[in-house]
């Protein structure tokens, strides 16, 4: 379950503003969040996850006031737009690394990668590194790590935009797979309708700085 309670967002010189931004997203609930390019959706992205802090208001997960809490420590995962994967690591280091930041050891760590590589159909690439991934690969990648930290909440920006039409598909039901059967939380944010029908069981919109029901 995701809480947001009159957020407040403002930098110098950014063309919108967060007003009092409130929302609520039951538990299980795959939400799909769209609007206007610049509005704001990937900065309220942040704020829920915990890479910027609001001018005010509270973040809630699962009834935990979460908004002064290191990003780490929120029970979300996170996949940005531009899916961020480590240049350096390979496949089955970037699957392990939130594991392996909060502590499990080395055999738990083995176990999560063979699991969530098996479950994404990556096994074939734990020892390549991005640069050797095409873009339906580093999704899902991408998708991996974000699962690995086993969260409550998954916050997807845009996931869908950089794929061709084929693999957008495929990627959008793995989506719908792995919301149901981790019985996550899910926020997508898009500008496609067609991704918001497919996929949504509560749609939601961004315009000028509030949060409204499509």
């Amino acid at each position: 379950m995701i809480r947001l309670h009159q957020i407040c967002w403002q930098a110098p010189g950014a063309t919108f503003a967060l007003k009092d931004v409130d929302l609520h997203v039951p538990p299980c609930t795959y939400a799909v969040l769209m609007g206007s390019t610049g509005c704001g959706k990937t900065t309220l992205m942040e704020i829920l996850c915990g890479l910027r802090q609001p001018s005010s208001g509270r973040v809630e997960v699962n009834g935990v006031d979460v908004t002064h809490r290191e990003p780490r420590h929120r029970d979300i995962g996170y996949l940005p737009q531009d899916l961020a994967l480590f240049p350096a690591m390979k496949v089955s280091e970037q699957i392990g690394f939130a594991p392996k930041v909060r502590g499990r050891a080395g055999e738990a760590i083995r176990a999560i990668v063979e699991d969530l590589a098996d479950e994404l159909g990556i096994k074939h690439l734990l020892d390549r590194r991005p640069q050797n991934l095409s873009g339906g690969e580093k999704q899902r990648v991408a998708l991996a790590r974000a699962l690995a930290a086993n969260p409550a909440v998954l916050l997807l920006d845009e996931p869908l935009s950089a794929l061709d039409e084929v693999r957008r598909d495929d990627v959008a039901q793995l989506l719908k797979t792995l919301q149901k059967r981790h019985s996550l939380t899910v926020i997508h944010v898009t500008h496609s309708r067609t991704e918001a029908e497919a996929l949504a069981d509560l749609r939601l919109s961004l315009r000028d700085g509030k949060i409204v029901a499509e």
